[in-house]
């Protein structure tokens, strides 16, 4: 298995309280928290971070053309940063929950969330998705994921071909209530240790509109579930640096990816 050459990942998690049903609001209070993140090279937003985890967001969604999409190209082109959070997008006749991850060279990839929570409704009022995404950034491959994918850990399983593991960083922007808070970071870990990878968890704090609490519990992790960074319950930013001499280290030191059972998603 060939080392890693690539530098350290400078990697920000901005733990916010997103205001409710207000995208204007959220694009100038977000920006506020990332303005002081110069130096990082990834930068993560809360999932519908410019509306809260809402069904009836869905009647503000915007386009690909809206003033989110252009306000991060504009930070990510500031701070030279990709910077990535999901926001509710409309695409003909159908809303997707979708994640975005802006790169400083202009470009916009997306993943449109696979597992909708069925339990808030979700899935009636919004498409899911029906692929996942890797993206190379810096030297690093990386596959986001929304919210309540943690609770699957197939979709999320990083297998190993020849030409090497198809991700090195898994993560997670959510709305995670505090009501569950056991199982987010419970799932963290294990979603870590399991596909010998990187993790990262970005939740918000606060009240939503619709009387749901959160505390937050954000995490970075490494390939052992051992936490880099953990925050609390407050309005919170952090930057963690991964190495890529550990990740290479541990992979090659405790090689179960070549036990591993082989499969395709559907």
């Amino acid at each position: 298995m060939p080392a890693l050459t690539r530098n350290e990942l400078k990697v920000s998690l901005i733990q916010g309280a997103t205001r409710w049903h207000d995208s204007a609001g959220n694009r100038a209070y977000y920006g506020e928290l990332i303005a002081s993140l110069a130096g990082s090279d990834l930068i993560l937003l809360p999932e519908t971070f410019t509306s809260g985890f809402s069904n009836e967001a869905i009647h503000n969604a915007e386009n690909m053309g809206g003033p989110t999409v252009t306000w991060l190209r504009e930070q990510s082109r500031k701070l030279d940063a990709a910077i990535c959070g999901s926001v509710q997008v409309r695409v003909d006749e159908k809303v997707y929950n979708r994640l975005l991850f802006a790169t400083s060279d202009g470009q916009i990839r997306h993943y449109d969330k696979r597992h909708l929570f069925r339990y808030a409704d979700e899935h009636k009022r919004y498409a899911a998705g029906g692929e996942r995404l890797i993206v190379e950034w810096r030297g690093w491959k990386i596959c986001p994921l929304v919210c309540y994918d943690l609770r699957f850990p197939v979709y999320s399983r990083n297998r190993h071909a020849d030409a090497g593991f198809e991700y090195d960083l898994l993560l997670y922007v959510a709305n995670w209530p505090r009501a569950r808070r056991y199982a987010w970071r419970t799932l963290l870990r294990a979603r870590a240790i399991e596909n010998l990878a990187y993790c990262a968890g970005l939740n918000r704090v606060g009240r939503d509109g619709n009387g749901l609490d959160y505390c937050g519990d954000s995490a970075v992790l490494d390939f052992l579930g051992a936490p880099l960074a953990e925050l609390g319950a407050q309005e919170q930013t952090v930057t963690v640096a991964l190495d890529p001499a550990a990740l290479a280290a541990h992979r090659a030191r405790f090689p179960a990816w070549m036990d591993a059972d082989a499969f395709t998603l559907g």
